[in-house]
């Protein structure tokens, strides 16, 4: 029996999001991000599991791209960061790779490109977020510029990019869209362009930012970006769950310290278990005391530091129920423990611990 660490990936929890994103906003059209390898999903298999449900795809970057054409998928896919060098432009145009451009080198590349079919442009426009895009003053003279050029097809996309979505209450947002409406009311333009604003948390929340395209990533993975209950994203199904197993358990005296550099102590006899999974699987070096693991279906308090490749977890109240044995089976997160509910113990974001998940943990589709 092999190491019994390792990830479920729930293919029908993954699609059931992505057509609960697509009901929120029945008139726009869904690009779905699979950048950072799905958010450590596996970029190739979510990709597959949803090209019949997804007419475009979002990555970072022209090498992950590659690898979805290389396996097959033949839909439209947006390079979110544009294009890194002048070259990858004629890549795009042969292989149907959409460019972001967010700046004037990225802009004069296409314009100078020796192609024989035009590229799809999506132009950024920095409302606010102040990471990526053109200045909202500069963006009617990038249009019309790219408007006139051979090498850029019909439709383009006027992008930007939210910074406080996940808080409701927070104007930004508001204050970003009217920035983008006033950027689009500003263009001289005679075909007017399609727009796309909304993320995970405004797909789920404001279904004002609701434009010609929305592009969710962590919701379709069944997390929620929100930190407190919300109506449309409690409808979301985890589509991954770390799990493991017990593989030792010990009995300590009160007084007994466990882990490197002894940071817990038993304040009575305890019954301890070790689980197969570490910082090299991903788990959290940073999970404190206390942080809940699932034994058996209970959650559990992590004691001790986190190894590379073991945690230890106090079972003695479960133990005292039903005996604690090897074999038995472990949740770090998933269908019965949020990840964010992990991540926020660790001063983290669910989004991190699911896209750093190593290759070393085996993923199992179901």
């Amino acid at each position: 029996m092999s190491r019994p660490t390792r990830t479920i990936i729930d293919i029908q929890a993954l699609r059931h999001n992505l057509q609960w994103a697509q009901s929120l906003a029945p008139h726009a059209k869904t690009m779905v991000m699979v950048k950072a390898n799905a958010y450590g999903h596996g970029m190739v298999k979510v990709a597959h599991a949803l090209k019949d449900l997804v007419p475009a795809y979002g990555v970072a970057c022209i090498e992950e791209a590659k690898i979805l054409r290389q396996s097959g998928i033949e839909q439209p896919i947006l390079l979110l960061e544009g294009t890194f060098s002048a070259d990858e432009v004629s890549i795009a145009a042969e292989q149907n790779f959409w460019l972001m451009v967010e700046n004037q080198p990225q802009l004069q590349a296409i314009l100078n490109a020796d192609i024989s079919k035009p590229v799809h442009v999506w132009l950024k426009v920095d409302t606010g977020m102040h990471r990526l895009g053109l200045q909202p003053e500069d963006v009617s003279a990038a249009f019309n510029t790219l408007s006139k050029s051979d090498n850029v097809a019909d439709k383009m996309v006027i992008a930007t990019h939210f910074a406080s979505a996940d808080d409701l209450s927070n104007d930004a947002t508001s204050q970003q869209i009217d920035q983008f409406t006033q950027v689009l009311d500003d263009l001289d333009a005679a075909v007017a362009p399609l727009e796309s604003l909304a993320n995970s948390a405004s797909v789920l929340g404001r279904p004002d930012s609701h434009r010609d395209w929305n592009r969710p990533g962590y919701m379709i993975y069944g997390a929620s970006p929100f930190n407190h209950p919300q109506d449309n994203a409690d409808q979301l199904k985890p589509v991954m769950t770390l799990e493991s197993a017990v593989i030792s358990v010990r009995q300590i005296a009160a007084g007994e310290t466990v882990g490197y550099s002894g940071k817990w102590q038993a304040q009575r006899p305890s019954t301890i278990a070790t689980v197969a999974i570490g910082y090299g699987d991903g788990y959290p070096r940073s999970a404190p005391n206390g942080t809940p693991v699932v034994v058996n279906g209970i959650e559990c308090p992590l004691v001790g530091s986190v190894s590379m490749d073991m945690i230890s977890v106090d079972v003695t109240d479960l133990d005292a129920q039903q005996a604690v044995v090897i074999g038995d089976p472990v949740e770090l997160w998933g269908k019965q423990l949020p990840v964010n509910r992990v991540a926020s113990l660790c001063n983290t974001l669910g989004y991190e611990l699911l896209t750093r998940m190593p290759s070393r943990v085996p993923r199992i589709y179901c």
